[in-house]
């Protein structure tokens, strides 16, 4: 590689994406709220929406007896039935829920969730207007 073509592909990556517009910031947040306050509330079809048919959702549990360098993992549908049942259903006064757009692209978004109970990490796409939830990467809060 030339130093020329070094430098143009440091100084490329160095170059800040250009900024979301306020509606694709407002998509992005508001397809984390379904995530979470959907749970919260114990809407099941409120979650469905923000997910991807083939969501990705896992938590690093180290290595086990069966498995070396162990995840958890949930699908939508696994994440949907819990909603159903309830699992994290909290009184709306109790809440304490945060979203943070860390990164976005034209396609994709890098997404913070925290909670008192958890903090995910999400990867969104865009499809059509829609933002949609295909990874998620989490870990418990120690209480």
């Amino acid at each position: 590689m030339s130093l020329l073509s070094l430098v143009m592909a440091v100084t490329a990556a160095s170059t800040p994406a250009p900024a979301a517009d306020a509606a694709t910031l407002a998509a992005i947040e508001a397809t984390c709220l379904d995530y979470i306050e959907g749970q919260l509330e114990a809407d099941p079809a409120r979650v469905a929406r923000a997910l991807h048919p083939d969501l990705a959702k896992r938590a690093v549990i180290g290595d086990t007896p069966d498995e070396r360098l162990g995840l958890r993992r949930m699908s939508k549908d696994e994440l949907v039935s819990l909603t159903q049942q309830g699992a994290l259903k909290t009184p709306k006064d109790q809440w304490n829920r945060s979203c943070r757009i860390l990164d976005v692209t034209a396609e994709t978004a890098a997404v913070r969730l925290e909670t008192p109970w958890f903090v995910d990490h999400f990867h969104m796409g865009r499809f059509g207007d829609r933002w949609i939830i295909v990874n998620a990467l989490w870990h418990p809060k120690s209480r």
